[in-house]
């Protein structure tokens, strides 16, 4: 089945960080410090909540709404009221680096990438770009972790739906570094085992945001319009075959399932724009 993937809204600045609210889409307009609201039923996309500090990453457990504030360089959790409860902005003393993308795990610990992306670096207080823990800790503390040793600039992440295997997108900017698909398997005391490469990009751009399907399959927003096989949302087995390549209008960022039976797929890309289509895969 070939994916269509329709405009349903946009263009804004730059969109990232889609998740499915129960009824709508939620996405992150990174320039603009927003987080905005897609209603299918209606077609309405408005701002849904703005300073959020360059907020790019989002995901939704337990019916809280935790936040990488790309710019506030720190973890937060939004609150109904409108607050934000900040889950860490240091580690050892120093500031994070920009964190980009998040998950949960089936202990409710959450589970950062921290890149910096862009040419301002001076004011890395970090000399790693890492993959992070939080682990809670009854009193809304959060401990953090260093989980990942050997990442050059990390990106999206997402558990196999066992919980048993962590997936992560290596993706420094094309052509330096290696991009790559790789999968960590998550050991008993919440560390992760040694990565196993299940897909190099080679010299084009890598993934950016993933989700993985309820069969295991994993949904990755890759490529770009310079070369390669182009900006698209690929589906690779467990194992990094890739099963299915559907091209997009963009160089995709990040993707989500949403409707009523999780079958919709939306996407979010360079051109500030949110698409649409239906899939053959369900979350």
């Amino acid at each position: 089945m070939a994916w269509t993937f329709e405009r349903v809204a946009g263009p804004f600045s730059f969109t990232e960080g889609p998740v499915w609210d129960g009824t709508a889409l939620l996405f992150t307009d990174i320039p603009s410090s927003r987080i905005m609201r897609y209603d299918p039923a209606t077609g309405d996309c408005a701002a849904w909540r703005g300073g959020t500090n360059g907020a790019n990453g989002l995901h939704l457990a337990g019916g809280a709404l935790f936040v990488c504030e790309g710019d506030g360089r720190r973890v937060a959790r939004y609150e109904a009221d409108g607050g934000a409860t900040v889950l860490a902005e240091r580690f050892e003393g120093r500031r994070l680096n920009s964190p980009n993308d998040l998950t949960t795990d089936a202990q409710g610990r959450v589970w950062f990438t921290d890149p910096r992306y862009g040419a301002n670096r001076a004011d890395m207080e970090l000399a790693h770009e890492s993959v992070f823990r939080l682990d809670p800790s009854g009193d809304d503390s959060w401990a953090i972790t260093r989980v990942t040793f050997d990442t050059t600039r990390p990106n999206g992440l997402v558990f196999s739906p066992d919980g048993g295997t962590l997936y992560l997108a290596e993706s420094p900017p094309a052509p330096e570094g290696a991009r790559q698909l790789r999968a960590y398997p998550l050991n008993g005391d919440g560390t992760l085992g040694a990565a196993r490469v299940l897909h190099d990009f080679g010299e084009h751009r890598g993934i950016d945001g993933m989700r993985v399907a309820a069969d295991g399959t994993i949904v990755a927003s890759c490529g770009w319009e310079q070369g390669g096989p182009g900006p698209r949302i690929a589906v690779f087995a467990p194992d990094g075959t890739v099963l299915a390549e559907h091209p997009t209008p963009t160089n995709p960022t990040n993707c989500a399932f949403g409707d009523a039976d999780r079958r919709g797929l939306y996407v979010t890309g360079y051109d500030g724009c949110l698409y649409h289509a239906r899939v053959d895969l369900q979350e």
